[in-house]
């Protein structure tokens, strides 16, 4: 007679449940982990939590300014962001005068080309104004990249003329001599959106690390004075607007080409941080206080690109911007610049922030992906022109000191303004909703842990 084995027959079923609820719990792991990061790369974001779009979660005065989260997203979204918009797709500041070649003045070149087609595609003649029609041809040997895909490539314009009519200076907040027209070349921004490039990894955090460690204070701390927390939050509000764009236009699928928003990125890099949005909007109010500071210069300025119409056209936009009733009434002065550089160390401190915002702007040279140099060169041109109307001139109390601005750095202003106000109006309309999105994701994983824990439980009592 065969010894039968009661203990095999009563223990297969008990660790066969076992065994299945754990494929099940992995299973739905990987699938809540996946459909994750799709739900938050494709948009789905229209089809769940309608009721949380629009809600605002920032409410009260933007520290360190005068106007409030309310006022700033109104007058952005219908007076604002719909000017500057149709202001930067006309021909006079379209086109961005950079040199995109140089040396990292702090760390040998270790950029590499690590993705497929790295070319620079030129732009047809036909599309510039007569003024910038001068070639400058390049040969297939500069078509040289760092770090990039063909989105972090650069569409250059090929035109070496000054604009008439502007005054060439340098400016005393950045790095780059603004006089030297040496190995300069134009670019048609609107080719060459700020986007994702896949430029990520040590070569980035390097970038940022100098940036906050080496030259910015960090913050908050006791013993910054006003003017060095203003300076940080400048830079980590610019920060959050890069991170914004990036995740606004997200490469989803690199085989099929499509784009999209990443949620998940905005909400890890963004919207977690409360600090990092109310730098963002701070940023955006700063920036909008130099532009109308500087009404009466850029009301005057020669907006002349041979383009009759277009030219016209830039005039009646930058008017719309800079006098605006209804941002005059709401939001008058959105920053108050007044009680700063106070005292006997006033001028002593400000010559220390501006040579710390000068090795900021020096660190754009080692960024290495074009496209991503391009438009740090650009944004910190224009953060260093704001810095420049607000700080370098003021005609109450120095009237034989008067503004003087080039060409550049007031496209460079205007279009830095637009990046703002875009990264604002993205956060409005997505961020409560995307904080829902994550929301879910981490309540579904806690669920999963949760039935983790059950089993793990079950199977120590087995």
């Amino acid at each position: 007679m065969v010894e039968t084995e009661p203990k095999k027959k009563g223990w297969g079923v008990p660790w066969l449940w076992v065994l299945m609820s754990l494929v099940a719990v992995f299973v739905a792991m990987a699938v809540s982990s996946k459909t994750s990061t799709r739900i938050s790369l494709s948009g789905a974001i229209d089809r769940a939590c309608q009721c949380a779009r629009g809600a605002p979660k920032f409410s009260g005065m933007v520290e360190d300014c005068c106007c409030d989260y309310e006022t700033v997203d109104h007058l952005n979204e219908e007076v604002l962001n719909p000017s500057l918009q149709e202001l930067v797709k006309t021909p006079f500041f379209r086109y961005f005068k950079v040199k995109l070649w140089c040396d990292c003045p702090f760390w040998p070149d270790d950029g590499m080309c690590r993705l497929r087609d790295c070319s620079v595609c030129e732009c047809p003649e036909s599309e510039f104004p007569e003024s910038f029609k001068k070639p400058h041809a390049f040969s297939m040997n500069d078509l040289v990249c760092q770090e990039g895909k063909p989105q972090a490539a650069v569409d250059r314009t090929l035109d070496s003329k000054v604009f008439r009519g502007w005054t060439e200076i340098d400016n005393p907040w950045t790095n780059d001599d603004e006089t030297d027209n040496d190995e300069m070349t134009y670019v048609n921004l609107q080719l060459n959106p700020e986007r994702y490039t896949g430029y990520s990894g040590a070569s980035a955090r390097r970038i940022w690390d100098a940036v906050y460690s080496e030259n910015c204070p960090k913050y908050p701390s006791q013993e910054l004075c006003q003017e060095e927390k203003i300076l940080y939050k400048l830079i980590s509000g610019l920060h959050s607007s890069i991170s914004v764009h990036i995740a606004a236009e997200y490469l989803l699928d690199e085989t099929s080409n499509l784009w999209g928003q990443n949620l998940t990125l905005v909400y890890d890099r963004v919207l977690k941080y409360p600090d990092r949005v109310s730098n963002l909007y701070f940023t955006f109010l700063f920036v909008l206080r130099a532009v109308t500071k500087a009404a009466d210069y850029l009301e005057q300025a020669e907006y002349d690109t041979g383009n009759h119409y277009e030219d016209l056209k830039t005039q009646s936009l930058i008017k719309q911007v800079l006098h605006n009733p209804k941002l005059q009434a709401a939001c008058p002065i959105p920053f108050d610049e007044a009680n700063l550089w106070r005292g006997q160390s006033g001028p002593e401190l400000k010559l220390q922030i501006q040579q710390q915002f000068r090795n900021i702007s020096a660190l754009m040279d080692c960024i290495g992906c074009e496209k991503c140099r391009l438009w740090g060169k650009l944004q910190v041109l224009g953060l260093g022109t704001a810095l420049k109307i607000l700080f370098s001139v003021d005609g109450q109390e120095n009237s034989s000191q008067t503004l003087q601005l080039q060409r550049n750095e007031v496209i460079a202003l205007m279009n830095l303004l637009n990046r703002l106000s875009e990264s604002v109006k993205f956060v409005r309309e997505v961020g409560p909703a995307a904080d829902s999105v994550m929301e879910g994701h981490v309540s579904a994983h806690k669920t999963l842990i949760n039935a983790w824990k059950k089993i793990w439980s079950f199977v120590s009592k087995t």
